[in-house]
């Protein structure tokens, strides 16, 4: 399967799910991912947000030599481009940014996949297409909520956006969003929770992952 900016903006718009998470354990990282997969989850994105992603991303991209072969695994909370140059070159299949870096984004482009920046403003966003981003990420999305995206949509005809930070497993809630016209919802630890790390939860993960996704086809349909 080709993996490139193209085939994963389709993957993410296929699935209205993009999950994301870190933990420090490599395993239980890797074990989580396998819960997520069994649910449903064919786009991931691990983050870096700690010490050990850089390793713990290369430990996961070993185990997808031989498993969960067709799975986008991209890398988030990338804020240089140093950060951006170690995973691309540990075989990140796409970049997420909490903010609008135009090196990262070169960087990104370059290596023919997609640039997710972080936008908060309509100056953000601005810049963020200037850079040529695939799809825009909507963070804080609890704080800005689908009235604002209702509000600045018809400025950015044709931008994809995907919010990021306290979307709920709710269905009053996801459809807000696709109402608002989002492409996915980000989810992070409305998902993969604390609780269920510390438990090593994961068929309940599975379980939760199966019912966000069914939640989001049926407002999508």
């Amino acid at each position: 399967m080709t993996k490139n900016k193209e085939t994963t903006i389709q993957a993410i718009q296929q699935q209205g799910l993009l999950p994301l998470f870190y933990y420090e354990d490599a395993q239980v990282s890797l074990e989580i991912i396998r819960a997520l997969y069994k649910g449903g989850v064919r786009v991931f994105e691990y983050t870096n947000r700690g010490e050990a992603a850089l390793g713990n991303f290369k430990f996961i991209k070993e185990a997808l030599k031989t498993e969960m072969q067709d799975l986008f695994l991209g890398i988030g909370t990338i804020k240089t481009a140093d950060q951006a140059k170690a995973f691309l070159n540990a075989g990140a299949d796409f970049i997420v940014c909490p903010i609008v870096n135009p090196e990262v984004a070169k960087l990104t482009h370059d290596a023919g996949l997609l640039w997710i920046p972080g936008c908060m403003t309509p100056t953000e966003i601005d810049l963020a297409q200037q850079n040529n981003a695939g799809i825009v990420k909507l963070f804080p999305a609890n704080i800005l909520g689908p009235e604002f995206l209702s509000s600045i949509r018809e400025l950015f005809q044709g931008q994809l956006f995907v919010p990021t930070g306290g979307v709920e497993i709710e269905e009053a809630n996801i459809s807000n969003w696709f109402k608002a016209g989002v492409c996915a919802v980000g989810m992070g630890s409305k998902l993969v929770s604390k609780q269920i790390l510390e438990s090593r939860d994961y068929e309940n993960l599975s379980r939760l992952t199966e019912k966000a996704l069914a939640i989001i086809h049926k407002v999508k349909a």
